[in-house]
């Protein structure tokens, strides 16, 4: 098969699973759950393992080579050919609470030709579908490399807003101390500098809410690829810009995604960079 055709069959089998799930949340929408596993800051529901194994064998009927790499759990070989990048329920917490924001994310990776056959690093994979499903606004967010993204099939392009003024922003908390401490400062700097800033509780529809030219940027401190693989593709193929970082092992990265026009002042307005660096960027930025 064609790289194209090995795409188009990933993005069918893709919107197949993450339409079988949306029509399991909407149907358990204001059902009671089944909690799992509780912290503080995250849920874990009976309802992701199901829907994860149920996004699982719809996959595995068009792709069975491919392995899994999802947040319920792994499967195949951590050197295969091509693996799925999965998050049943992106928004879990909104979902628990009959909060109707939440979303499936499901992202085809390909295993880079110069990749070492014993890399079993994220970086040995490049995204080449992604697909993210809002189930309770019937949003379909689709993506192959190289293409258009599409918002239920119709070409999507970020916005051309390249004032933090006029800007409206999403970030992320993630669940642990740390991240809230990193973040609590960025976000007191930057709510008295954009038009509003928003926290949504979903990531991968951040993501796309930005590729849709809805927000300027989302921003996250600690966030997981399962996140962000399908989001992050979507956003590029709509002309925006996905700057991500690894922090190093269990598939963690820091991570800014935006129209491509404004990352650089919302890191200067946020005040990220030491004083001396601040003052020397500030001089050269552009207004």
């Amino acid at each position: 098969m064609s790289a194209k055709s090995d795409r188009q069959r990933g993005l069918i089998a893709a919107v197949e699973a993450a339409g079988a799930v949306g029509f399991l949340m909407r149907d358990h929408l204001h059902k009671p759950k089944k909690m799992d596993h509780v912290e503080q800051h995250d849920i874990k529901l009976e309802l992701d393992v199901k829907s994860q194994q149920m996004i699982e064998r719809i996959l595995a009927r068009h792709w069975p080579e491919a392995a899994v790499l999802g947040e319920e759990g792994v499967a195949g070989s951590p050197t295969a050919e091509w693996r799925w990048v999965i998050d049943p329920i992106d928004g879990t917490v909104n979902y628990t609470y009959s909060i109707p924001h939440a979303c499936i994310s499901i992202a085809l990776q390909q295993r880079r030709a110069k990749a070492s056959p014993t890399d079993v690093s994220d970086e040995a994979y490049e995204t080449v579908v992604g697909v993210v499903y809002d189930p309770f606004s019937n949003e379909l967010w689709t993506a192959m490399l190289g293409g258009p993204a599409y918002l239920n099939g119709k070409k999507i392009k970020v916005s051309t807003r390249a004032k933090l003024d006029e800007a409206i922003i999403s970030m992320g908390f993630s669940k642990n101390s740390d991240t809230l401490e990193e973040m609590l400062p960025r976000f007191n700097n930057l709510i008295r500098r954009v038009r509003k800033v928003r926290i949504m509780g979903a990531a991968a529809l951040a993501m796309t809410y930005v590729a849709t030219g809805r927000f300027e940027a989302y921003w996250e401190g600690t966030i997981r690829l399962w996140d962000i693989a399908a989001g992050g593709l979507i956003l590029e193929c709509a002309g925006g810009e996905f700057w991500h970082e690894s922090l190093g092992g269990d598939h963690a990265y820091r991570m800014i995604a935006t129209n491509g026009l404004i990352r650089r002042k919302l890191v200067l307005a946020a005040g990220q960079l030491p004083p001396s660096r601040r003052a020397r960027a500030k001089a050269t930025s552009p207004k």
